[in-house]
């Protein structure tokens, strides 16, 4: 298996906060769907930004890799939480979808006929196409959900990234999304950070918690010793129904971080 991108001894954070992540190495391969679980406040959003290239690490690196060979970057696509988009932007739904494009690189028109074709493509997809020339604002929390997705996937990544993206979302809808995320997974790497234990493990292949440092667990088949030990001062439980697990956060003296803070 290829792998994509490998992270070596990172450590990452912020002015205020210098070291949010410490000696994290993880490596994600073609066709993965990784889960990232953690506590608020562990640094699940600074990986993120740190493989997006939004924040330089203070040590460590992270290496891209095409066709087994080392390259400067990968092409990859993006899907943030909803409530970090301004709902009010004057832009059309297909606007959006052709936003996650690189941009053409003809002087004499914006967007090519066959670029305009393919967020159609990407529309019917993901069962948005009567949608195209609607105002992002006059969305659901689930067809907005959608809309960001088709911006991450248009471009033909090697690789999304989505950071908690049932945020804000009824649960009607984060089933059928969750149904698309496999269908695409057949074609694209996923990385997929949420804070529901029981719904990561019913998705994905492998599972990464990152808890300032980061504990990787192949496969899905984890214990409660596991998960213990990789959130640490956040210990949970998994308790079964049916055949979802879900997690419950046990009785524990930890101190909730600021919501502001950067996770």
């Amino acid at each position: 298996m290829n792998k994509l991108i490998e992270i070596s001894n990172l450590t990452v954070g912020y002015d205020n906060k210098p070291k949010v992540l410490t000696d994290v190495s993880v490596t994600i391969y073609g066709g993965d769907f990784l889960g990232i679980i953690g506590p608020n406040g562990g640094g699940k959003t600074t990986l993120l930004k740190a493989i997006l290239g939004l924040l330089k690490p203070y040590s460590g690196t992270i290496s891209f890799f095409e066709n087994g060979k080392k390259v400067p970057s990968i092409n990859m696509g993006y899907l943030p939480q909803i409530n970090q988009i301004d709902k009010k932007f004057p832009i059309s739904v297909s606007e959006v979808i052709l936003s996650g494009l690189t941009p053409p690189k003809h002087l004499l028109s914006r967007f090519r006929l066959e670029e305009r074709q393919s967020v159609r493509r990407v529309a019917e997809r993901l069962g948005i196409d009567h949608l195209l020339k609607r105002a992002i604002g006059e969305l659901s929390g689930g067809q907005l959900q959608r809309v960001l997705l088709g911006r991450a996937i248009i471009d033909n990544p090697k690789l999304i990234i989505l950071d908690e993206p049932s945020t804000y979302v009824d649960k009607f809808f984060e089933s059928n999304f969750y149904k698309l995320l496999g269908e695409i997974n057949k074609d694209i790497a996923i990385v997929l950070v949420s804070h529901d234990v029981g719904t990561i493990l019913s998705l994905v292949k492998n599972i990464a918690c990152v808890n300032q440092g980061l504990h990787y667990h192949p496969g899905t088949d984890i214990s409660q010793e596991w998960l213990a030990g990789a959130y640490e001062s956040c210990p949970i439980e998994i308790l079964g129904h049916g055949t979802l697990p879900h997690r419950v956060l046990m009785n524990h003296d930890h101190v909730e971080n600021d919501l502001h803070s950067n996770d």
